[in-house]
């Protein structure tokens, strides 16, 4: 059997907005374009990864709901196994998402059922974990069961790739267990505690316990530090018109990449093609590429 690249994470509904300019406090604007969309950081990298060749199983919450009922035919449809997406008591999660003129986004979420991601639900999925080819976990959903699912993969010899999003201080203990910690540059301040240039940051968060650490700088590229060197890969260019989920399209392709045996760096120039391939198109999940849109790594 083929092993899988493991997404532990939140599913939510995108409710999208786009409007000339994001607004300021206590500010209303014109907006146009609503959309209500499919996402979640767990389930854009879980589908980001199957577009791209990814063998790709799901865990995760969804409600009882008709959000959750789309989520669950979406995910299925993009090809994921979703026999650990556990409908529960809560309504399915839910993003607030504006979008200015030049593609930047402003985002609110309501946890809903990711909440109930618990370790029992992740001790049910606990034999798909240990025999993962990567599991690929963010903070979205409950630390417990997120620190819980890394545990288990580290225990098994299994890779662990954690997005640390919505930002979080983290304990040193679960640190030492992640493979690739994939921060963007507040993110990284606040693992840190202070802001500093991002070879610094890369090579200070490496120290913390991670074997490699990826800061990605959007249209920057990435400070990558493996322990060997610590350098810039630089970003293709693309003309942004929306930039919502451009950094989970780049985590998902990057996971594809490197359970296919794809070298470290070559795998980040392919989710650096697959993150300018998104940002050049409205949506998320719409956005992101399938294998016949980038070349072959």
């Amino acid at each position: 059997m083929t092993k899988r690249i493991v997404v532990l994470g939140s599913v939510n509904a995108d409710l999208v907005l786009r409007c000339e300019r994001l607004p300021g406090p206590g500010e209303t604007v014109q907006g146009r374009d609503f959309q209500v969309l499919a996402g979640g950081k767990g389930a854009n990298q879980a589908v980001a990864a199957a577009r791209l060749g990814g063998a790709v199983s799901f865990i995760g919450c969804v409600g009882a709901d008709g959000h959750g009922q789309e989520a669950r035919r979406r995910l299925a449809a993009e090809g994921l196994d979703v026999t650990h997406l556990d409908e529960v008591a809560q309504p399915t999660g839910v993003a607030m998402i504006l979008v200015d003129a030049a593609g930047q986004n402003s985002i609110a979420l309501a946890a809903g059922a990711n909440a109930m991601l618990d370790v029992a639900r992740v001790d049910a999925a606990a034999a798909l974990i240990r025999g993962a080819a990567l599991l690929v976990c963010q903070l979205e959903s409950p630390l417990a069961a997120v620190a819980h699912a890394i545990g288990l993969a580290h225990a098994a010899g299994v890779p662990v790739l954690l997005n640390p999003a919505p930002a979080q201080r983290l304990p040193a203990a679960l640190l030492a267990q992640v493979d690739v910690l994939v921060p963007n540059e507040s993110e990284a301040a606040l693992l840190l505690g202070e802001t500093v240039p991002p070879a610094q940051a890369a090579e200070r968060l490496r120290a913390l316990g991670p074997r490699t650490v990826l800061v990605t700088l959007g249209a920057d590229g990435v400070q990558c530090a493996d322990g060997r060197d610590n350098h810039r890969l630089s970003a293709q260019k693309a003309k942004a018109v929306d930039t919502t989920g451009a950094g989970d399209t780049f985590i998902g392709a990057f996971a594809a990449a490197r359970c296919a045996g794809i070298a470290l760096h070559a795998a980040i120039a392919h989710a650096q093609r697959a993150a300018a391939f998104s940002v050049a198109r409205h949506g998320t999940l719409d956005a992101m590429p399938f294998a016949r849109d980038l070349p072959a790594p």
